[in-house]
């Protein structure tokens, strides 16, 4: 295996010259021999006792890193063994060089300002999905970047800045996403919006017309939904199993799509790993068919064990994806500073297009957030946070199996939250609203599916603002709930489609 994906080097330095594990760089290793075809699909992979003998390494690195693999589908793993899974020739060795009339940018034919609707909700009810623990955010530490940035910015800063953002965040930004999420680009591809949602509506306004198609998952994020509907888009439904969005071959010939959204390394709100060979297969698709992607990684810095799921955007060179993110959940929700990565072959016909439609504001915001980055303790921060998630999705997971035993328990080893399948004789909507007159604030799962299925009942349950201690009692009263209902279903005073 050696001479197939080359030596293991402790301490050896990656980006910015921090060294990358033994366990990284195995994982890494085997990513590029699998993608380059070096090792084909069907190949068995030695087992993790012989590999770690011949790499000098511990048994625990490969097995960590076997699983790592397993996650984001390069492998599967049976009773026989470890063996390289079928994967998309056409994306993972594509020649780079495409018919430019494929990539073409279509622009809107007319600019809109969009107005996002949002449901009203208590982000510090227990159990909220989406909202971190604000209260552990170091408030010392963005204080002190607040008022470098006035220091040095004052008053100039009062003024508009650049409509793509302010450069040193858009430079720290793609810094640290080629480094933590794997992400392929540099600042000038980085535009800065207010939140994840106006980077959704912009991408549709960008580079749609009204009544050009969009995939979208279902059940799926409700705020890709709007933007489609806002951009006057046919949204076409596509079901997402337990390896992401689920594409029908013959979808790409009667609804062929110019934009597809999916949440990649943990979609929302089923917590499913898009794996890499459906990640290979609809870059591929897309290229041939002139469509862009979509990437939402919401919530893909919180991976709970092992290396976290790298990004489909950076997957193979120019691929045609769109990477969204933003700052709401990996630092405070009020902040409102979001951004959007555009490939590179958009930046030149997007520049009038950018000018006219951003304005470039929260020029205070945006200095201290680059300082606050560049000092190290965003980085710090997402430690403290990872440990603190990892904690409390244990400590729901514990109580969840104690009150719900046959249930199915969906979420992953990563964000913050867990989505729990309920019987469909069983209204998630009427457990939900009895939920919140108790000060708990879960989700229906029914609520984000466009055609909702007997599956898509459930309850999407947040772990991130509840501390581990209130977990128990807080599942022990939603359990109560959940009896309620089952308990006037059976009595004939609540029908299992009542929607309360």
């Amino acid at each position: 295996m050696i001479e197939i994906i080359g030596p293991l080097t402790h301490g050896a330095p990656g980006l910015g010259g921090k060294p990358v594990s033994l366990q990284k760089q195995l994982i890494e290793r085997l990513q590029q021999a699998i993608l380059a075809g070096r090792l084909p699909a069907g190949a068995m992979l030695p087992s993790s006792r012989l590999l770690a003998a011949e790499f000098g390494v511990s048994r625990n690195t490969v097995v960590l890193a076997y699983d790592h693999l397993i996650a984001e589908g390069y492998v599967l793993a049976d009773r026989r063994g470890t063996r390289v899974s079928p994967l998309s020739n056409a994306a993972s060795h594509a020649d780079t060089q495409q018919d430019p009339t494929a990539s073409e940018v279509t622009f809107a034919t007319r600019l809109k300002w969009f107005a996002t609707t949002r449901t009203a909700s208590d982000m510090t009810s227990v159990l909220t999905p989406g909202s971190p623990a604000l209260d552990r955010f170091p408030l010392g530490a963005w204080r002190r970047s607040l008022e470098r940035a006035m220091e040095q910015g004052l008053p100039q800063l009062l003024g508009y800045g650049e409509p793509a953002g302010e450069p040193a965040l858009r430079d720290a930004i793609a810094a640290h996403l080629r480094m933590a999420r794997g992400v392929r680009c540099d600042g000038s591809q980085v535009v800065i919006t207010e939140g994840a949602q106006e980077a959704l509506n912009l991408c549709v306004s960008l580079l749609t017309n009204p009544g050009d198609t969009a995939w979208v998952e279902d059940p799926g994020y409700r705020g890709a939904k709007a933007a489609c509907n806002l951009g006057d888009l046919r949204t076409v439904p596509m079901r997402v199993d337990q390896e992401g969005m689920v594409v029908p071959p013959e979808a790409w010939r009667l609804s062929p799509p110019k934009l597809i959204y999916t949440s990649p390394a943990h979609q929302y709100p089923t917590g499913a790993v898009l794996s890499v060979a459906r990640r290979l297969d609809l870059i591929a698709q897309a290229r041939r068919t002139g469509a862009w992607l979509i990437e939402d990684d919401y919530d893909g810095e919180f991976r709970h064990t092992g290396e976290p799921i790298a990004s489909m955007q950076g997957l193979v060179p120019d691929a045609p994806v769109l990477y969204v993110g933003s700052f709401s959940k990996t630092m405070f929700p009020a902040l409102r500073i979001g951004f959007v990565v555009l490939p590179r072959s958009m930046l030149v016909q997007t520049r009038t297009a950018l000018e006219e439609m951003l304005r470039g504001g929260h020029r205070l915001e945006q200095l201290a957030l680059a300082h606050f980055i560049e000092a190290g303790e965003f980085g710090r921060h997402l430690g403290r946070m990872r440990r603190l998630y990892r904690e409390r999705q244990q400590a729901l997971r514990e109580a969840l199996a104690g009150r719900f035993e046959a249930a199915q328990i969906l979420g992953g080893n990563c964000g913050m939250h867990l989505t729990l399948r309920l019987p469909p004789r069983i209204s998630d909507r009427a457990v939900v609203s009895l939920a919140q007159q108790r000060r708990l604030n879960p989700r229906a799962l029914s609520g984000f599916a466009l055609q909702p299925g007997d599956e898509d009942n459930g309850l999407v349950i947040g772990y991130g603002n509840t501390p581990a201690e209130q977990i128990t009692a807080a599942v022990n009263t939603l359990a109560e709930c959940v009896r309620e209902v089952a308990g006037a279903v059976r009595r004939g005073r609540l029908g299992a489609g009542v929607k309360v």
